[in-house]
């Protein structure tokens, strides 16, 4: 007796947080899903091969279940895939607002079409940030190759989180950013024993812009080139650091340093636990079903 072959799905692929029409991070986008089972997502994702794919299973229009898919495994909340998703639902229906339902909480999507295209805007799971200890600062540093006089006083490190772990690093120049390497065998050993989704790495020009390299082992690659969920969890370090003084929006930079320029705005309410990240999309050549184009 023969089973029967994988369900296939329509794949979309967008890229998400381009920075006027350029870069940004490659998504695959399943608008229906309700067919697959879980591993076949995980199979349709690593056939995709970009570092996440959102597979939606709609319940009523403007409402629907979200999973998301790294070639390797599921992972609780992807920003830049969630970005895509809204940005291919406003394409295809117009913009509008969405209301998902995610591993991490629910997550509200606004879109618009605006002189930059198709943006959409995402509201975070609550967001929050504790000061990391000496022992993970050390292992840290150490998977990264930097030492602590590489760090930026003003910004300690801390592990943040708006659905996912991430630590944040500051560092003292954009010359030991733009040098960003690491031990990856070393950092993927620890990022798994630890739970983290990526090392937000950042440098800060001024108080409202900053740039950013986010390692990523976990989704299978070295470094992603724009990546929401770090983006919010961003947004609540510098809530819980800064406090009152926390500035309302600042803009990320991310994925230059890739040859994929990337540009997240992060906006802040003090009197809410939520961040909102907002980017632009723009659909990507191809697409098709899945595993026949790429």
């Amino acid at each position: 007796m023969t089973s029967e072959p994988p369900a296939r799905a329509d794949v979309l692929r967008y890229a998400a947080f381009t920075d006027h029409g350029r870069g940004g991070n490659p998504a695959g986008v399943v608008l229906d899903a309700s067919s697959l089972a879980p591993s076949e997502m995980l199979d349709i994702a690593a056939q995709v091969g970009f570092s996440e794919t959102a597979f939606l299973l709609p319940e009523v229009p403007g409402r629907s279940e979200v999973r998301y898919f790294s070639p390797q495994d599921e992972v609780a909340f992807c920003g830049h895939a969630t970005i895509a998703t809204a940005v291919a639902l406003a394409d295809r229906d117009g913009p509008g607002e969405l209301h998902l339902t995610t591993a991490a909480g629910p997550v509200t999507v606004s879109t618009a079409v605006t002189e930059d295209g198709t943006t959409a805007t995402l509201t975070s799971p609550p967001a929050s940030s504790v000061a990391a200890d000496e022992s993970t600062i050390d292992l840290v540093l150490r998977a990264l190759g930097w030492s602590r006089n590489d760090l930026d006083p003003t910004y300690p490190v801390h592990v943040a989180n708006a659905g996912n772990d991430h630590p944040v690093v500051g560092v003292a120049s954009l010359e030991r950013l733009a040098a960003f390497d690491y031990d990856y065998d070393a950092m993927a050993a620890l990022m798994a024993e630890r739970g983290w989704t990526t090392v937000h790495a950042f440098w800060a020009e001024s108080p409202v812009l900053f740039h950013a390299r986010n390692a990523f082992p976990p989704g299978g690659v070295v470094e992603d080139p724009a990546t929401g969920a770090a983006a919010a969890a961003f947004g609540g370090y510098l809530r819980a650091l800064l406090g009152d003084d926390a500035p309302g929006r600042v803009t990320i930079l991310q994925g230059h340093h890739m040859g994929s320029p990337s540009r997240l705005l992060v906006e802040l309410d003090r009197d809410v636990s939520t961040v909102a990240v907002t980017g632009a999309g723009t659909r990507m050549p191809s697409s098709g079903r899945s595993g026949t184009d790429g």
